[in-house]
């Protein structure tokens, strides 16, 4: 990695010649700091949430992961949100520090849930004879759910947010290494987003398993202090931008005006200087031939009355440009793509029931001395370290050497990568099934059948290839459906881009709900335990992931049909192939046929 940009490539903006320049590199640290602490604090809360809600609240293992998954669902839809607010109208600095605020105060409430105790269930041991232990009531429900609602708002806004308000500080066009500064800006930035993480999964779940919720809850909240006065402090510094209309809104102004125009007739000949509205300096004078019945939005049926002096529609929900309808079309085109990856993430949010085999597995890093016991809610940096090794090897490793030993330039289609990382997801939960029958198998025969708390005697390291595979997973899916969206859209839709998959994450919170929900009431009838039993060794968690690994690989069809009918990426229609580069059709054969029509005719002649 690059090192940070130093001063003398930073932006400088001159006001007045006697006042200092605002942004520039002296304004990384704040802004970095503000994304890093947040991260920090926000997800080492997630790991081990569903035993503070199973524990303290008494939750049942069904109920407190609807619980979570709707915290997640929140957290994944609020940037869309965000995004639209500081677009269009508070400004990036002011979204980022408001939502600094709610992130502190909503961590600040969850502490005060640990610290006080009538805000919560009174102690209690449910597993002793004659207790009668009582639930949560609303208005200790509604303290914790606020909590939580903050907490996910702190997230819309600083998220979103943050990447460009950095790039505001550095972007300077007149600086001929201004390409380069932004290179290295997003790299620092996301390499300090990755070790964020991996503070979060190690040392907030290591404070909070051996120094309880106080003291877990409490220090998240103060990183988020910190994080909010760093930002807020650095306010002279800052370049700030004047907020516009928002993408999102002129992709609702194609939808209401198609309808609003919908008696018109399309033309026959299409008269690019007459028929269809479109700015000056634009490339398309006319729409395309897909998805026809948008292409009323930008019909012109009265110039004089539709159209000012200065060329801009009078009435925009009414009439919009030829750039806007194809911005639409290029994101309802990829819908059916973006909608393979929900069931990835799908897979990676089962996290809640990951967190219990551990808890009841031998977490020892080693059966024979050691006395040191990986957390069960650190598990997770299995993921976040295989998909970084994943992007350092492809890049640094893989490419190189496979371009050498084949003589020519070697690399992955986005296409075939997203495929490749769905069926990573499949493996994924296909070994969890597996690691989970022995584990259920071995509490069995150990006599643990009604002792949910027993430790069984297996290695929770089983579990760390499962985590890994959902890292590949992510490394190859996610990142390639990113790639994908950039690449797809229009340079005026990057936000847009940016967001997808986030939202792709929210339905999926959504979706794994729903099938929680259907899987705990379709097997619980007539007595019989659930799948999702409160009770691990009683229940058959294995049963559960074996549904979720078949819905998986069924999705992996469902994306070869989606990729095959989408056709050849813009790239390829430009250039013909993509940089020129051959796929290759090795592993193309390995995943199955139809990711690249252009890869078939390669087997067939080669």
């Amino acid at each position: 990695m690059e090192n940070p940009p130093n001063e003398t490539e930073s932006k400088q903006i001159q006001l007045n010649g006697e006042k200092k320049p605002k942004g520039g590199i002296i304004t990384m640290p704040f802004i970095i700091a503000n994304e890093a602490f947040e991260k920090v604090a926000s997800y080492g809360l997630l790991p081990n949430m569903i035993m503070y809600l199973i524990r303290d609240y008494r939750f049942g293992v069904a109920k407190g992961t609807n619980v979570l998954f709707m915290w997640s669902a929140a957290t994944n839809f609020t940037p869309l949100l965000g995004a639209f607010l500081s677009d269009s109208y508070f400004g990036r600095f002011l979204t980022i520090a408001i939502a600094s605020l709610s992130s502190f105060l909503g961590m600040v409430l969850l502490w005060l849930t640990a610290m006080l105790p009538q805000v919560k269930p009174s102690p209690c041991d449910p597993t002793a004879a004659g207790n009668h232990c009582g639930s949560a009531t609303s208005s200790q429900l509604a303290l914790l759910y606020s909590a939580f609602a903050l907490i996910s708002i702190g997230s819309g806004g600083i998220r979103p947010c943050s990447l460009a308000f950095g790039a505001d500080q550095l972007d300077n066009k007149e600086n001929p290494k201004n390409e380069r500064v932004l290179e290295s800006f997003f790299g620092w930035y996301y390499a300090s987003s990755a070790v964020a993480v991996l503070i979060a999964f190690t040392g907030i779940v290591y404070i909070q398993e051996h120094l309880g919720w106080k003291i877990g809850f409490g220090v998240p909240a103060v990183l988020m202090l910190i994080a909010a006065l760093l930002f807020v402090l650095a306010f002279p510094l800052y370049v700030r931008r004047n907020v516009s209309k928002s993408l999102f809104t002129g992709l609702a102004q194609v939808v209401v005006a198609a309808y609003l125009n919908r008696k018109l007739s399309l033309p026959n000949q299409q008269d690019s200087s007459i028929t269809y509205y479109h700015m000056k300096d634009s490339d398309l004078k006319a729409p395309s031939h897909k998805l026809r019945f948008l292409n009323k939005a930008c019909l012109i049926s009265n110039r004089e009355e539709e159209i000012g002096s200065d060329g801009f529609a009078l009435k925009p929900w009414r009439l919009c440009t030829t750039d806007k309808v194809e911005e639409l079309k290029a994101l309802i085109k990829v819908i059916p793509i973006w909608s393979t990856g929900i069931m990835m993430s799908i897979n990676t949010s089962q996290s809640s029931f990951q967190l219990l085999q551990a808890t009841s597995m031998d977490r020892r890093l080693s059966r024979h001395g050691s006395s040191f016991q990986l957390p069960a809610g650190s598990f997770g940096m299995f993921t976040i370290i295989a998909l970084a090794m994943w992007v350092v090897l492809y890049d640094r490793a893989v490419i190189p050497l496979a371009s050498k030993i084949r003589g020519r330039p070697f690399r992955l289609s986005v296409k075939l990568r997203m495929g490749l990382g769905l069926f990573m997801s499949f493996l994924a939960m296909a070994i969890s099934a597996m690691v989970e029958s022995l584990r259920r198998k071995k509490a069995l025969s150990q006599g643990y059948a009604n002792n949910a708390n027993a430790i069984v005697d297996i290695s929770a390291m089983w579990l760390v290839p499962q985590y890994v595979l959902h890292g590949l997973a992510e490394a190859l899916t996610a990142i390639g459906q990113t790639e994908f969206f950039y690449t797809e859209f229009p340079k005026s839709m990057s936000s847009i881009a940016a967001s997808l998959f986030g939202l792709g994450m929210a339905v999926a919170s959504l979706l794994a709900s729903v099938i929680l929900n259907a899987v705990n009431e379709l097997t619980s009838r007539n007595g019989e335990d659930s799948w999702v039993s409160d009770n691990i060794n009683m229940g058959h968690y294995n049963y559960y992931y074996w549904l979720l690994a078949i819905m998986s690989f069924i999705n992996v069809i469902y994306y070869m049909i989606c990729s095959w009918s989408y056709g050849p990426l813009v790239d390829q229609v430009r250039n013909g192939r993509v940089n020129g580069v051959r796929e290759e059709e090795e592993l193309l054969e390995i995943v199955g046929k139809g990711f690249e029509k252009e890869d078939l005719r390669d087997v067939k002649t080669n």
